[in-house]
């Protein structure tokens, strides 16, 4: 069983991933992890990314420049476009050795994507769970976890899909509004409607 975790950012997919992760067998591949593994000095992506956007999106040192590449594609879509288009074909391919790796185990792999669908990680997944939240929570998470502005939290946000995107695009929707009782609640019983096993 292959589910799929999404949503934007600030909406809590990893505080549900953390829940899984603590109460099930579950195995956890974070695309974002995976991208950060990916983008490290002299990899073939990086290679790409630096033929892309030129030689100071790295550092002295070799390493890509986050907050850089950051400010570039939340302000410029066809940058944005441009970078997906790079990563995803190296993310997915990755996942997809990641999955295969589990089929002997008996865990449930969850795969935790904000950009499932873009990268069309949705057609590995038996089934694609959405977590969604009210704006004003997603805004205020982003500056305490990034350590930015709230103008700079709320573009990204706006560059990013609505709700009604995850609500209509996804199997199961978890909303997550900061009411644990109600969070563990949704979690449950998406465990138990898929037969994700406890530990």
């Amino acid at each position: 069983m292959v589910i799929g975790i999404t949503g934007s950012s600030g909406s809590g997919k990893s505080t549900i991933c953390k829940m899984l992760k603590k109460e099930y067998k579950v195995k956890i591949i974070n695309a974002d992890k995976v991208a950060k593994k990916l983008s490290r000095k002299g990899t073939n992506y990086i290679i790409d990314i630096i033929d892309k956007f030129g030689k100071d999106i790295v550092d002295e040192e070799g390493e890509l420049r986050r907050k850089r590449l950051a400010e570039i594609i939340y302000t410029d879509p066809e940058k944005r476009k441009e970078l997906n288009n790079c990563t995803f074909k190296y993310i997915r391919k990755e996942i997809e050795k990641q999955v295969i790796k589990e089929e002997s185990s008996d865990n449930t792999v969850i795969i935790d994507a904000p950009l499932l669908f873009e990268c069309e990680l949705d057609k590995l997944c038996n089934s694609v769970v959405g977590i969604i939240s009210k704006r004003e929570m997603q805004i205020e998470r982003i500056v305490a976890r990034d350590n930015v502005d709230y103008e700079i939290a709320e573009k990204r946000l706006n560059a990013q899909e609505t709700n009604e995107f995850y609500i209509e695009k996804c199997d199961e929707i978890i909303e997550n509004n900061n009411d644990i009782f109600a969070i563990e609640k949704s979690v449950g019983e998406i465990a138990e409607k898929y037969n994700i096993q406890r530990k």
